[in-house]
């Protein structure tokens, strides 16, 4: 089991971490071959598409706060409610696809050791909280917490709820930047736009990482 766990563990790592990178060079690629294409879709299209992408980050292929910067790009502050979509379709996605696959191991591995045992605990006694904080922060692997949270046991409205509360600041910020950029390709080598929106970024995180400590602090002692 052990053997297991350590191999299921180094492929969720090469699927939830190393295929973002590599599908977000791709996308910007692509992007830069047909940005003209794109500004040509209708409202229909872009909802239809949206519904993809929402497969496509569900699956961790895509990352949402990179797709939030380029829909803000195309579609300045409209591309807000398309995105709150793609969020929680995907979601809902991982939520459905955890209870489809066997995810024991995950809980398994946590519960081998007594301080991740601790944590998981402190999560289901402060799911909301420790989900909107994990969401806060643009740090953290959108599909990675999905699952952890879909398998250590979340309630599916805590993790659709504390999701929901927690993206919306962090995608407000991501949008925010793809409408200051001037260009795509000034967008692709600095996403995060101007020092304004740095410093907001850093405000998330420092957020984020201030909640979790608070929330989680009883579990490390």
């Amino acid at each position: 089991m052990a053997r297991v766990a350590k191999y299921a563990g180094a492929g969720s790592f090469v699927a939830f971490t190393l295929l973002p990178l590599l599908s977000s060079s791709f996308l910007t690629y692509l992007l830069y071959e047909h940005q003209d294409s794109l500004g040509t879709l209708s409202t229909g299209q872009w909802i239809l598409f949206s519904v993809i992408l929402a497969g496509l980050c569900g699956i961790a292929l895509i990352p949402p706060t990179f797709l939030a910067i380029v829909m803000g790009y195309f579609l300045g502050w409209a591309a807000l409610p398309l995105l709150i979509l793609i969020n929680m379709l995907a979601i809902v996605l991982i939520y459905g696809l955890s209870g489809w696959l066997n995810l024991s191991w995950i809980e398994n591995w946590l519960r081998n050791d007594p301080r991740r045992a601790a944590v998981l605990d402190r999560i289901r006694q402060e799911e909301l909280k420790i989900i909107f904080f994990t969401k806060l922060s643009p740090l953290f692997p959108f599909a990675v917490t999905n699952l952890i949270f879909a398998a250590s046991g979340a309630a599916f409205r805590n993790i659709v709820l504390g999701g929901f509360l927690g993206m919306i600041p962090r995608t407000i910020l991501a949008v925010y930047a793809g409408t200051q950029a001037r260009g795509l390709q000034e967008l692709m080598e600095n996403p995060e736009g101007s020092s304004l929106s740095q410093w907001l970024i850093s405000g998330l995180i420092l957020a984020s990482v201030a909640g979790l400590f608070f929330v989680l602090k009883k579990a490390f002692k």
